[in-house]
């Protein structure tokens, strides 16, 4: 016997099937449907890190924080200062108390560097930078930013975190907090740092603070195996590892509805899944041998002096084309002191021409192939130390700490080039005209990723936390269209 449909049925069916693949598509864009194999970039579970509106239209999505630890010396990179030269030997005088860090303050000591006009915008770096010198008109120069300590530990923690102490969620944290990540099988944020150590301060540079664990760095190394730890022990199948974790997960699934509250909660579960992704993905993810012999030489992978940090440039490069939100590097690592970094107590000479010959090609490369692969208009490049050095002589040769003046360069987010934004003054002791605050700095951050920094806020203990805590003000000339 034949059964009829009625038009309402079929109608109803039918539309019930497109609905269905509208609310598939729903599910998938909330991370609630089933692992898949591929590495896309949804999750199969719920997660901290998924994608998020940003407050206003963004001019970047990502961001390659370039940091040269141990305080690089502004007047013999990016601010010359003439000065020095015309007053060498001369004590410096009209600056009130000079405050070193280790005592002995010597007289004014001109650079031993030369500078050199390049571009069309003439911006003059100095001649330890010649291929970095050739993407001034990328560039967008600051010569007045300025911080709070002459520590290395403590700068450390207030160009990372916004904070001199320590226990603060980390810039890359807040903008993954933001934001979340547009590629669920990697983590939003990733940190690597020097092969020859980690930098002044540890892992609390890229803490998450107060804030859940997921939105903590996750730290890649640059020689050897990138990931430590990611693949399981030959004897677990990935039949038994999948059951594991979902013996876990459904544990913690009833803490869970237990403590709804308990966000950290929420984070283990969603680090253990992201965890086990990452073991099909990242791999791929950082395997730089899958480049052509080209790129590995834009980035100096065929110079043993640039091959380290340029694996770094180029890894970061392949992480941020994959949706990674964050991605930190560090150059100068704590091995030898004085030696592995940019802290040029001794040789500022010496320190710096070979600290900057091992950076120099890679960061050239770094901007050559965003720009070529399209990615420079939306990710922030932003180039810096943790305070810069004194205009007097340390030991002879060498420059002590100085946070009263430092330049650093951001480039790419649509960011006007070739200008050059505040000033130091005549000898580059304290930043004068227009001086830029690190809460500055981190507010037009934000601002570059779609996010007003007054409305970026955390709850703890009793209070919205901010990355600027009750200051910032953006920079106009770095956040105008």
């Amino acid at each position: 016997m034949k059964t009829f449909r009625s038009r309402r049925d079929f109608l109803f069916e039918s539309c019930g099937g497109i609905s269905g693949l509208g609310l598939a598509y729903l599910l998938q864009q909330d991370g609630l449907l089933g692992a898949e194999s591929s590495c896309s970039s949804q999750s199969p579970v719920q997660s901290p890190l998924q994608a998020k509106r940003p407050h206003f239209e963004p001019r970047a999505k990502a961001v390659i924080s370039l940091f040269m630890s141990g305080g690089v010396s502004h007047m013999d990179t990016f601010d010359p200062k003439p000065a020095l030269g015309k007053y060498a030997g001369q004590p410096l005088e009209g600056k009130g108390d000079v405050i070193v860090r280790q005592g002995n303050p010597g007289p004014l000591m001109p650079s031993p560097f030369t500078f050199k006009k390049y571009g069309q915008s003439g911006i003059e770096v100095s001649e330890i930078f010649p291929q970095i010198a050739t993407k001034v008109d990328e560039l967008a120069v600051l010569r007045s930013v300025h911080c709070q300590s002459n520590d290395h530990v403590q700068a450390h923690y207030e160009m990372g975190t916004g904070m001199i102490r320590m226990g603060f969620p980390s810039v890359g944290s807040w903008v993954t907090y933001g934001l979340g990540s547009q590629n669920q099988n990697l983590p939003g944020y990733v940190v690597i740092y020097d092969a020859h150590g980690g930098p002044f301060g540890g892992p609390a540079n890229w803490s998450a603070g107060f804030m859940p664990a997921a939105y903590q760095g996750t730290v890649f190394k640059a020689s050897g195996v990138p990931i430590i730890d990611l693949k399981p022990p030959d004897s677990v199948t990935p039949e038994q590892q999948r059951a594991r974790l979902g013996l876990l997960g459904k544990l913690n699934e009833m803490d869970a509805k237990k403590y709804p509250g308990n966000t950290e909660l929420t984070a283990r579960i969603a680090s253990y899944e992201l965890a086990y992704r990452m073991q099909g993905c990242a791999p791929e993810a950082v395997d730089i041998n899958l480049e052509s012999t080209a790129v590995k030489k834009l980035y100096g992978l065929d110079d043993p002096r640039t091959e380290l940090f340029g694996k770094q440039c180029l890894m970061a490069r392949r992480l941020v084309e994959r949706g990674v939100r964050f991605v930190q590097l560090y150059h100068g690592g704590l091995g030898i002191q004085n030696v592995d970094t940019w802290d040029a107590h001794e040789n500022v000479e010496d320190n710096h021409r070979r600290h900057a010959y091992e950076v120099d090609q890679p960061i050239a490369g770094l901007l050559t192939d965003l720009k070529a692969a399209g990615l420079l208009d939306s990710t922030l490049v932003v180039w810096h130390g943790e305070f810069g050095r004194m205009p007097i002589s340390q030991r002879g040769l060498g420059r002590d700490h100085n946070p009263g003046a430092m330049s650093m360069w951001m480039a790419g987010a649509r960011i006007q080039g070739g200008q050059v934004i505040g000033s130091s003054d005549e000898f580059g002791y304290k930043a004068e005209e227009q001086p830029v605050a690190v809460h500055d700095l981190h507010a037009s951050m934000l601002h570059l990723l779609g996010m007003d920094h007054t409305k970026l806020t955390y709850r703890f203990n009793g209070r919205d936390m901010r990355l600027t805590d009750v200051y910032g003000e953006l920079i106009p000339q770095i956040v105008k269209s």
